[in-house]
């Protein structure tokens, strides 16, 4: 059992639209992101997402209307709804979602990230 510091763990990484798994419950995993500009329209056939916004504002755009998502709050994109994530300025997000959620969803492109990478270490002692 490890605490996890949230702005240590952003402070690990500096790269946008790339996550960093920093925990793991119940085949869902919790990753931190850095977003900035404009991402793609995607969506996910079987996950459902959480975005936390820890800093910054996130837009998501859906087909038919945009939600911005400012600090200390949250919003849950549901399985099989297309979005895409704009963040005018760097935006630090805590996701929550399956194990098996790829960030691109249903597009494969130079953004996908298959296997993200791990920055706290679940065997680690605190």
């Amino acid at each position: 059992m490890e605490k996890v510091n949230l702005a240590e763990a952003l402070s690990r990484f500096s790269t946008h639209w790339d996550p960093k798994i920093v925990g793991e419950l119940n085949g869902q995993q919790v990753k931190l992101v850095k977003l900035k500009g404009t991402f793609i329209w995607h969506s996910h056939e079987e996950e459902d997402e959480l975005f936390l916004v820890l800093k910054g504002s996130l837009e998501l755009k859906f087909r038919d209307h945009t939600v911005t998502v400012n600090e200390g709050e949250f919003i849950i994109v549901p399985r099989g709804v297309e979005h895409l994530p704009v963040a005018e300025e760097e935006v630090h997000v805590l996701l929550f979602e399956p194990a098996s959620t790829i960030n691109t969803g249903n597009i494969r492109d130079a953004r996908t990230v298959e296997q993200p990478g791990r920055i706290i270490d679940p065997r680690a002692s605190s």
